[in-house]
């Protein structure tokens, strides 16, 4: 198999790399759990001196790294140099508080106890390519804080991306075989999993690639993260500020033109504002600024793959077929990228695509909502449950949606977004288990319990 890196914006071809031969797989597992039986025996202050290390290089070498984004999966340049700083924050903020994070609880009633965090050993991290450095580093940084190793298998169509990230973990003076690039296919994978020298196993990926991949961990009785796909619910409530719903609303959808998991995808807006609201949206995505993803200027470019685009084409066509209404768009641009124009859908049967199934580009749902009851209601009507954004000024409703939303984070008044201090992740068809914060921190840790005898 050869691994091809495509421009989305005009379909060239980049560069193209060899899968790796079974040797080489077999080389990279020996040097993991080689380098795995010192790594774990490192200091706190080894691995934090690492870690701002690669935050040091993340951040001289941003720009170029921004740029590689950009040319192999699209993403508009500014939110690509966002992302390279994001990943610096990352490394920063474990290596600052990883040490607080994992050190050992104490249980002060008899017998002494101690609750420590050990490293599980080497984790085989399969990425996707939609934040093709953010997703690494999120589940890296703490993972190797914590003692592990990690082998990646990253995206198929983002292998510079790959490559890059493992260059700055070897300049950062990582110690050898502490991170690898895998650069495999996805029939390689489960082979990989149930290899003895991997411990657990954290994929961030569609729902089909989570079950196999939980599938194949489950039968080697190992531990796996699952981060899937989402359909996230935007509610617009009567108290809301309206103009930064609809700004905020916009820039949710089409952030990483719109291939995010926690995008905002069904926009559910209460009846007694919702005309005011799809007027702005559908203005606002009608203006957005259409084009070369390099630059500075450009609010949405091309989808990543043109798998992706036909993908797309197909949800929205088929949402037309079972009567949802058109606002704005619904095309693809034309011309040799894969661009689709800013599409806003109404009238949405409940048998419609855009109902179930996740829309990974600039398409966005509108739903009017009788009540606080069917806002919801509509709201929980989906096998997803990963992110959630609410507008409301009213304190009884921020609770309650706080409280009723079944989603593994809910936003009052602003864009859902991960943020290193803060546990990430979903429930339902959205996966299993946290990245970041202190529960990321521990996901990839033996939570040992000590007991030491009275005297002793």
């Amino acid at each position: 198999m050869v691994l091809k890196s495509i421009n989305p914006t005009d379909g060239t071809e980049l560069a193209a790399f060899e899968e790796l031969t079974p040797d080489a797989i077999e080389k990279a597992l020996c040097s993991a759990e080689i380098a795995s039986m010192g790594w774990k025996r490192s200091t706190f202050e080894e691995r934090r001196a690492v870690l701002h290390m690669i935050a040091g290089i993340l951040d001289r070498d941003q720009k170029a790294l921004a740029n590689l984004m950009t040319l192999e999966m699209g993403k508009p340049i500014n939110q690509a140099v966002a992302e390279v700083q994001k990943c610096a924050l990352a490394c920063r903020y474990f290596a600052d508080a990883g040490e607080a994070l994992l050190s050992d609880d104490i249980v002060a009633s008899p017998p002494a106890a101690r609750i420590r965090y050990l490293p599980l050993g080497t984790i085989l991290a399969i990425m996707p390519w939609n934040f093709p450095l953010w997703q690494v580093f999120r589940c890296l940084a703490p993972a190797i804080m914590a003692g592990n190793t990690m082998l990646l298998k990253h995206a198929s169509n983002v292998p510079q991306c790959a490559r890059a990230i493992e260059a700055v973990t070897q300049q950062a003076g990582l110690q050898p075989g502490v991170f690898q690039n895998l650069a495999i296919g996805s029939a390689r994978i489960a082979n990989i999993i149930r290899d003895k020298r991997i411990a657990a196993v954290t994929l961030t990926g569609s729902e089909a690639a989570g079950a196999a991949v939980a599938r194949t961990a489950g039968g080697a009785l190992k531990k796996c993260v699952l981060e899937l796909g989402g359909n996230d619910p935007f509610i617009v409530l009567p108290s809301a500020d309206l103009e930064k719903a609809i700004a905020t609303g916009v820039a949710a959808r089409i952030t990483n033109n719109g291939q995010s998991c926690v995008c905002a995808k069904r926009f559910i807006v209460h009846r007694d504002v919702y005309d005011k609201f799809e007027a702005g949206f559908v203005a606002a995505m009608e203006a957005l600024t259409v084009g070369d993803p390099m630059q500075g200027s450009t609010e949405l470019g091309p989808l990543a793959t043109a798998q992706g685009l036909e993908t797309l084409r197909l949800q929205i066509e088929q949402s037309k077929s079972a009567g949802a209404r058109l606002l704005t768009g619904g095309r693809p641009s034309g011309g040799d990228g894969y661009f689709y124009s800013a599409t806003v859908l109404s009238d949405i049967p409940r048998d419609a695509a855009s109902n179930d199934v996740e829309m990974f580009g600039p398409a966005a749902a509108l739903f009017r909502a009788d009540s606080f009851e069917h806002a919801m209601k509509l709201a929980n009507d989906t096998p997803y449950g990963l992110g959630s954004s609410v507008w409301t000024n009213d304190p009884v409703e921020q609770q309650r949606c706080a409280d009723e939303i079944e989603s593994g984070q809910t936003f009052i008044n602003a864009m859902v977004a991960s943020d290193p201090r803060l546990p990430f992740g979903g429930i339902k068809l959205s996966g299993y288990g946290r990245e970041l914060g202190v529960h990321g921190a521990r996901e990839f840790t033996n939570i040992k319990t000590i007991v030491t005898a009275a005297g002793s």
